[in-house]
């Protein structure tokens, strides 16, 4: 795919360099650089928008530091996947990726519906030989995986089936028995993706993964869910506003 113009305007405040990385960040979120595709390499690539290779360098020095462009020696730099970026919000993975215009689809790789964990019960304040549905699924976004989704839930869910979660989001099949999640205790750490992990995901061994365990509560205060999700770091993203008191 040819890229797109570049349009550079030399009497502008702007450095050119940000110009550049401007303008490839348009293309990339329009669509018009997809992912996994290849930029020129950085000499030709500045010489065709008579600008320095130093100005071309930081340029895409910036895109790389931001997660959407990668530089491999031998392979030259290409496009990434678009970050999935998420509010720190009581929300589910699936309805985040579809109203940011992704396409979710899931593959459940275990289900249990009369699982015993203690750890997973005591996080839901139940007896530590209580039966629980566990559920593990590999979340895609646009077809490439993105997280690996480890859930437990109360006996009351027993209803909720493998195919119900290969074709829809856990909260809105909580959301139908009366089970919506209204608030959650979350912890949020870093890990390094395992061996069987980083196949599933698609990266190396040892690569960085966001992991996040929480426990969320119904409007009542019961608690519907204890999950344990891992998600690859260079395609997720978490935002969270602070303010000063």
């Amino acid at each position: 795919m040819p890229l797109p113009p570049i349009d550079l305007d030399r009497s502008a405040t702007d450095p050119l360099y940000l110009q550049v990385s401007t303008a490839l960040v348009h293309a990339i979120e329009t669509g018009l650089l997809a992912p996994g595709e290849r930029l020129p390499d950085e000499v030709s690539f500045a010489a065709s928008l008579g600008v320095s290779r130093p100005t071309m360098r930081r340029a895409i020095e910036e895109l790389r530091a931001d997660g959407l462009l990668t530089r491999k020696r031998g392979a030259g730099t290409r496009v990434n996947d678009l970050q999935v970026r998420r509010r720190v919000a009581l929300t589910s993975l699936h309805d985040d990726l579809t109203a940011a215009g992704r396409h979710p689809t899931t593959r459940v790789l275990a289900f249990d519906p009369l699982a015993v964990d203690r750890h997973a019960s005591r996080m839901l304040g139940l007896p530590d030989g209580e039966r629980l549905i566990h559920c593990e699924r590999l979340r895609y976004a646009d077809g490439a995986p993105l997280a690996i989704l480890r859930n437990w839930l109360p006996p009351r869910f027993a209803s909720v089936t493998a195919a119900d979660l290969a074709t829809h989001g856990l909260y809105h099949l909580l959301g139908a028995q009366n089970g919506r999640p209204s608030v959650a205790k979350q912890q949020i750490t870093a890990r390094a993706a395992t061996a069987a992990q980083a196949r599933l995901l698609d990266i190396g061994p040892g690569a960085p993964l966001i992991a996040m365990q929480r426990t969320a509560f119904d409007a009542a205060g019961t608690a519907v869910e204890f999950a344990d999700n891992l998600y690859r770091a260079d395609h997720y993203t978490i935002d969270v506003t602070v303010y000063h008191r």
